[in-house]
């Protein structure tokens, strides 16, 4: 029987880049091919390719492009309108901008249906009740009538999923679905997915991090570079990757098994050549001329010198744990309510010097508003927050501000934080200002930041917007190192980050961490990163802190109902061997 899906030789270019070059891949029913890879690699470009939605300046060539019998590659926009929803389904990453911001998400399923199946008019709203049940979407009377700004997030990429089904495409492509999820709303989304590969509908699922793939994909395709380097079942992928990137890849997944050691390669410089070498020679240990100047091999694993054996860690940077007694932050009963709802309810948190503390949970547990208190940003209703021996959160500001140099915080979105008017140069002069440094001083000084971030001092003369997601967070930790602190409030630093990347930036602050003695006060959903960086982890939910332990100890045996749920709910790169 052939494929649903066949996909030959694919290739995509823009002006002035090759997106995606020599594709190839099959994709039956009833299965699910994950493609995973970094931010750039030419996953997302390959799976809009498949709908028709590569972008008006894209160019699009195939040897083969077939869905079920049917040649895309000769589809016009009328024809592309008739496979796309109804044959084959889209779900992005983003919800919020996906769907339309004025109308209610049952509207938007309703007009999915009008659109892609024949269905009366008297029935089209219980059709949209059932669309959202099914994708496990509670109280979905009440939620088709709410707009996608009043929905969570997991809320809303349901109703994405919701909206996508309304169809009934045999094939569904999932972009991203859980980047930046809560791990328990992730896992209710995998497990829907998981539900509609069962019924038989094909799935192709774009990722960056294999420990979610690890859950749902029957085989896996590794592309970096416009190229597939490497495919196959996902236990061969999983438990013996061969080309040297997907070995990064396994080795950049935080987890408490990763402690101690780094997550990127010591060698990770280069961008993808785009001449006829390997495009990962630049960054590869093992690269030679060969694989700077010959094509690789051909798929299923384009590499001339693949390895084998388990994947391989380098030993991190030692962290040492401060002694017992050196506090320097103490939060103590502190409660924070909004229009009467309690954000923060009763919390209770101490950090020693040198110390990294976890705080986890889901959105709306209260991580952030307790971030925001312990910063002096937030006053409590009631309790108190000493810093370094200073009642902080009693402090009026004018008196606390000279104090502020030795607190800093680095936040999810710098793009958002930065004045996008002002280069990178800039921005570290004007926290070198706050800091006391002597204007004469502050250029060097700027240079000396970047270095210690491992930025070149050209990155200065550009703005934010000129530079990637990790070089924008490498700057906006440079600049919380402007005023030499002894604390950092990291609130999600690393969570819209591809996994090259995060490893490269969790390596970056365990090294600063060891180099000047920093305490973390690290805010995340994500436990893999939470057990790989912090010392202590207090679990929140529902604006409480239900549980805090020792890393290792709470990971092993956790006491809360919740804590156990949590920790239940993280995706690892262990595969089902059935």
């Amino acid at each position: 029987m052939s494929p649903l899906l066949t996909v030959d030789g694919l290739g995509v270019t823009f002006p002035g880049t090759h997106a995606v070059r020599d594709v190839s891949f099959t994709l039956d029913k009833g299965e699910c091919l994950a493609i995973v890879g970094e931010s750039g690699s030419g996953k997302s470009v390959t799976a809009r390719s498949l709908v028709g939605l590569a972008g008006d300046t894209a160019g699009v060539t195939a040897r083969t492009l077939e869905f079920d019998g049917t040649d895309l590659t000769g589809l016009g926009e009328r024809g592309w309108r008739r496979v796309r929803g109804g044959r084959i389904g889209l779900v992005l990453q983003d919800a919020l901008v996906s769907l339309d911001p004025l109308r209610t998400v049952g509207a938007e399923i309703a007009e999915a249906l009008r659109a892609h199946r024949d269905v009366p008019r008297a029935q089209v709203r219980g059709e949209v009740l059932r669309l959202l049940e099914r994708a496990g979407v509670p109280e979905p009377e009440v939620r088709a009538g709410q707009y996608p700004h009043q929905l969570s997030g997991g809320l809303r990429q349901r109703a994405l999923i919701a909206s996508a089904l309304a169809g009934d495409p045999d094939l569904l492509i999932a972009d991203e679905p859980t980047t930046a999820l809560d791990v328990t709303v992730q896992a209710r989304v995998l497990d829907l997915l998981d539900q509609l590969k069962a019924e038989g509908r094909a799935l192709l699922l774009i990722s960056h991090d294999l420990a979610v793939v690890s859950r749902l994909a029957d085989r896996v395709a590794v592309m970096y570079g416009g190229l597939l380097v490497e495919e196959g079942s996902t236990r061969e992928i999983l438990d013996g990757p061969r080309h040297p990137y997907t070995r990064a890849l396994a080795a950049a997944v935080p987890s408490a098994a990763a402690r101690g050691t780094r997550l990127a390669p010591v060698r990770h410089v280069g961008e993808p050549a785009l001449a006829d070498g390997c495009p990962y020679a630049a960054r590869c240990a093992r690269a030679d001329d060969l694989c700077r100047t010959t094509p690789p091999p051909p798929a299923p694993l384009r590499c001339h010198h693949p390895e084998r054996g388990p994947v391989l860690r380098v030993v991190g940077p030692a962290v040492e744990r401060p002694e017992a007694g050196e506090r320097l932050l103490t939060v103590e009963g502190v409660s924070k309510a909004y229009g009467g709802r309690p954000a923060v309810r009763d919390a209770s948190l101490y950090l020693d010097r040198g110390e990294a503390l976890g705080v986890v949970g889901e959105s709306g547990s209260g991580k952030t508003t307790l971030a925001r208190i312990a910063l002096g940003l937030v006053k409590p209703d009631s309790g108190t927050v000493t810093f370094a021996g200073v009642p902080w959160s009693e402090l009026p500001e004018r008196r606390r501000r000279p104090l502020r140099r030795r607190v800093q915080t680095i936040v999810q979105d710098p793009l958002g934080s930065f004045d996008p008017r002002h280069d990178s140069g800039a921005l570290l002069g004007e926290a070198l200002g706050l800091a006391g440094v002597p204007r004469s001083a502050r250029r060097a000084r700027a240079a000396d930041l970047l270095d210690r971030v491992g930025l070149p001092s050209s990155v200065a003369r550009r703005r934010p917007a000129e530079l990637s997601g990790g070089q924008r967070q490498r700057v906006a930790i440079a600049r919380a190192l402007a005023s030499e602190p002894e604390l950092i409030v990291c609130d999600e630093p690393v969570s819209a980050l591809d996994v090259s990347v995060q490893a490269q930036i969790l390596d970056l602050l365990t090294a600063l961490r060891a180099d000047l003695s920093l305490s973390l006060l690290f805010i995340s959903h994500d436990l893999g990163v939470i057990a790989h960086i912090s010392d202590r982890v207090a679990v929140m939910k529902d604006a409480e802190i239900v549980e805090t332990e020792e890393t290792v100890r709470l990971l092993s045996s956790p006491a809360h109902p919740y804590s156990r749920d949590l920790f239940a709910a993280v995706p690892s790169l262990a595969v089902d061997p059935a």
